[in-house]
């Protein structure tokens, strides 16, 4: 007897449709799978038998073939224990085939029959739902993140006996059961990024006017910021503190971070924490890690730190300790907002519109350019440190601030009466805030002004004759190329909306070169 079950293998962020077929035919007992199964989809076959004994339920002593549709496509991981199990059932007389037609199921089986969350069930239920299915059957500790997806109904279980109990009972056909997901309120922005139950707040960071400065406008206009200073001068301080300053994130941006976590299976798993992700990343990869793991890849391509950073922020600590072909992947992705993982079967696209922070010491000691504690590295042990930047990789951060060591005087809050005590991140926030309105009534499409090009860029930024005259001659000076160019004007038309001005002046031209310390030659 043939039986039929539909599930899903994950592409990517996407969710192919696979049909689970059973057969079951004269012969020695044995489950035999094709149709392109990896190893864990293999192993299936003793998870299923031991699943249906330790359940109440039998399996077939005869020969059976699982066929997984399209044989073309690689299946990967055990998602397919629970579509493979009911399809079995089926073909046994166990259960109603009908019972199976328009629904679509996941899970992983455990020896005793519980049903174990996998990762993509939000990719699963959207494409249960364009493929017009009537209902996702699925583990319980999936159960809130499909029901992101509206228009579906969604049968959480937590083992084969409450599968059947979904299947079987009176009342489901119509599909018409569901879950609701529970929502968190949406966090303030400067709750965005927390350690530990403190938050980090910018008030904590002590001097640096350069380096907030340089941070508000990045959080402004979406600009990439490369920190240089010597050790304990605040870089990493200030670069944790930046989720915290940018808008909170929009109900698709919410949706689409929610989506890539699940595919990349690092949701809670536990049903009593929803899946929705309502706080922008923070990204913070160590400098060993490779280049499969910050930008993506493998055998099976899954996303990296790049594509896990996306609407937040990704945080590259000892910049120059990261191997020079890793960092050299990051310069396309940076440009376009999006990656392209190509292998010999398949093409993926990953998302990853990030804010990328950048720091570094200036030399391995640490301590070149200080005007009281000497260097011990010399000239070309520096030159090697730094020759794992390339130029096109510095052309691409807006703004490079270099820190300076922070005195004694700047570690005590100033006590003295009427002294004005620093910024927090909210009002640095609602700046940021005002800024971002700015651009969005004004720019096409709402972007950022850090995405601006060509002939855009000039229109919105109306600059007068002066300031005009003085982009160009300081890119004639510093000999900037086009794109260093191109964002010395961005970032002042930034800094220009966050002073609320219409044009960009003379002086935010002359802010934004100031940002730009590492234009000349090492």
């Amino acid at each position: 007897m043939l039986a039929r079950c539909s599930g899903a293998a994950l592409m990517g962020l996407e969710a192919i449709p696979v049909a689970v077929e059973v057969d079951i035919a004269p012969g020695l007992p044995g489950l035999l799978m094709v149709g392109l199964p990896d190893a864990a989809v293999q192993e299936s076959r003793e998870r299923v038998r031991a699943a249906l004994r330790n359940s109440g339920l039998q399996m077939p002593l005869t020969r059976v073939i699982v066929n997984l549709a399209p044989a073309d496509l690689r299946k990967e991981g055990p998602a397919f224990d629970l579509p493979i199990a009911l399809a079995v059932l089926a073909a046994s007389g166990q259960l109603d085939p009908r019972s199976l037609n328009s629904v679509w199921c996941a899970g992983e089986l455990g020896l005793d029959g519980a049903l174990r969350p996998v990762r993509g069930a939000l990719a699963l239920a959207l494409a249960a739902r364009r493929a017009g299915a009537r209902a996702l059957l699925l583990p319980a500790a999936n159960g809130s993140e499909a029901a992101l997806v509206d228009e579906l109904a969604i049968w959480p279980a937590t083992d084969l006996r409450a599968a059947l109990h979904w299947l079987q009972g009176p009342g489901v056909s119509a599909g018409t059961a569901t879950i609701t997901p529970v929502l968190k309120p949406e966090p303030h922005p400067e709750q965005e990024l927390q350690e530990g139950d403190r938050q980090l707040d910018l008030a904590d960071v002590r001097g640096q006017p350069h380096g907030r400065r340089a941070l508000e406008i990045a959080a402004a206009g979406g600009h990439h910021l490369l920190l240089v200073g010597p050790p304990g001068s605040g870089k990493t301080m200030l670069a944790q503190r930046l989720p915290g300053l940018l808008p909170p994130l929009s109900r698709k941006e919410m949706l689409e971070l929610t989506l890539l976590y699940s595919v990349a299976g690092l949701l809670p798993a536990s049903a009593a924490e929803p899946g929705l992700i309502q706080r922008r990343p923070f990204r913070s990869p160590h400098h060993s890690c490779s280049s499969a793991a910050l930008v993506g890849g493998g055998a099976q391509p899954r996303p990296g730190e790049l594509t896990l950073a996306h609407h937040g922020v990704l945080f590259l600590d000892e910049l120059t300790e990261f191997r020079r072909d890793v960092l050299n992947q990051l310069r396309q992705p940076l440009e376009q907002g999006e990656i392209w993982l190509s292998r010999a079967r398949q093409r993926l696209r990953y998302p990853c519109a990030i804010a990328l922070v950048a720091a570094t010491n200036p030399c391995p000691c640490g301590w070149y350019g200080d005007p009281e504690r000497a260097c011990s590295c010399g000239t070309g042990l520096r030159q090697r440190y730094w020759s794992r930047l390339s130029g096109p990789l510095l052309d691409r951060l807006d703004l490079q601030v270099v820190l300076r060591r922070l005195e004694a005087s700047d570690l005590v809050p100033r006590r003295t009466p009427g002294a004005a005590a620093a910024e927090s991140s909210r009002s640095v926030a609602a700046r940021v805030q005002a800024a971002r309105q700015r651009m969005g009534a004004r720019n096409p499409g709402g972007v950022n002004n850090a995405q601006l090009l060509g002939d855009a860029l000039l229109q919105q930024s109306e600059l007068g004759d002066r300031a005009l005259r003085l982009w160009q001659a300081a890119a004639s000076q510093r000999r900037l190329s086009a794109r260093a160019a191109e964002r010395v004007l961005r970032v002042a038309r930034t800094i220009a909306d966050l002073d609320g001005s219409t044009a960009v002046e003379p002086r935010a031209i002359a802010e934004a070169l100031s940002y730009r310390s590492f234009d000349q030659a090492l």
